[in-house]
């Protein structure tokens, strides 16, 4: 049954803004500067107890400390929103860790992508509208001035964007509505069937990206999609970067691999939107209601709150 996500309040100064590490270890040259970006902001950085902790060369800490921050930062009232510090690999390994509850009743703002892509999924479950944005890392390394981090600063006080975007080789024309999901392709797909697949149920925009991957491996994940029946609820699709992708089957890029399944679905399909693990990581709202309007002279992609 389709569910309205809720909202999280936005930011006002002096709001507490967690920063945590569920996937892989940030050096704390990152994590000091994102601090540093979210006191120039008017809020108050609280970083997890277990950030910085190193697990199995990889890890930000154990599955458990991981945890542990981020129920943390759910749990206590204070906290208006949670920052991951970067993405990796780890968070699938949060699935039936009673994170959907808390959630549920602790909505505030999560951001991040990549990795992050499995928590944004078990937010939207839980009710709770996410930011797929750049993270702790992305913030330090643009000391919060560069225009990912601005439109992030704008979004967290209030200020949605609507995005309007150049036309496309590859896109396909046509007008959807419905709450938008997704992120990274190869983390995205493994969540179908279970407590995070935010495409059971309901009709969904689409938004994928994908970075150092294979042709092949995005054409097997796209299968994936269509043999589980998701994309039979697919209304439309953003497709974002594919950074560094190996074209190990010959199509001219990625997104004439994509089009071979989606132009069947009669669907619209906006290419080139300006996220993903490029240097442009424009904010987009998960679970939010989306409007998405692809035409000769290029794509509008709005949000309704």
């Amino acid at each position: 049954m389709e569910q309205k996500c809720k909202v999280p309040a936005f930011l006002k100064p002096g709001d507490r803004v967690a920063l945590v590490s569920p996937s892989f270890v940030t050096g704390s040259v990152f994590v000091d500067g994102a601090a540093d970006v979210l006191r120039d902001w008017g809020y108050e950085p609280v970083i997890g107890k277990n950030v910085g902790k190193r697990h199995l060369k990889s890890y930000a800490g154990t599955l458990e400390e991981r945890l542990q921050d981020l129920k943390d930062a759910y749990e206590d009232p204070s906290i208006k929103a949670i920052v991951c510090n970067r993405g990796g690999y780890g968070t699938l390994q949060m699935l039936g860790k009673g994170l959907i509850g808390l959630m549920a009743q602790n909505p505030k703002w999560l951001i991040g992508f990549s990795d992050i892509t499995t928590l944004l999924a078990l937010e939207n479950k839980a009710g709770v509208v996410g930011i797929h944005g750049a993270m702790g890392k992305h913030l330090a390394e643009g000391k919060g001035a560069d225009t990912n981090s601005l439109l992030l600063k704008e979004l967290l006080a209030g200020d949605v964007p609507a995005y309007q975007l150049p036309s496309h080789p590859c896109n396909i024309e046509g007008q959807a509505s419905a709450p938008l999901t997704g992120g990274n392709l190869c983390t995205f797909t493994p969540l179908l069937g279970t407590e995070a697949d935010t495409t059971r149920d309901q009709d969904f925009i689409l938004f994928i990206e994908e970075v150092e991957e294979t042709y092949h491996n995005m054409d097997r994940q796209m299968n994936i999609l269509l043999l589980q029946g998701a994309l039979k609820r697919c209304k439309g699709v953003v497709l974002g970067t594919f950074e560094g992708c190996t074209p190990d089957i010959a199509y001219n890029s990625p997104e004439e691999l994509f089009i071979q399944y989606l132009k069947p679905l009669g669907i619209p399909v906006c290419c080139g939107f300006p996220a993903g693990h490029g240097a442009q990581k424009q904010p987009l709202l998960m679970g939010a209601e989306a409007s998405l309007e692809v035409g000769p002279d290029g794509a509008k992609l709005s949000f309704h709150l």
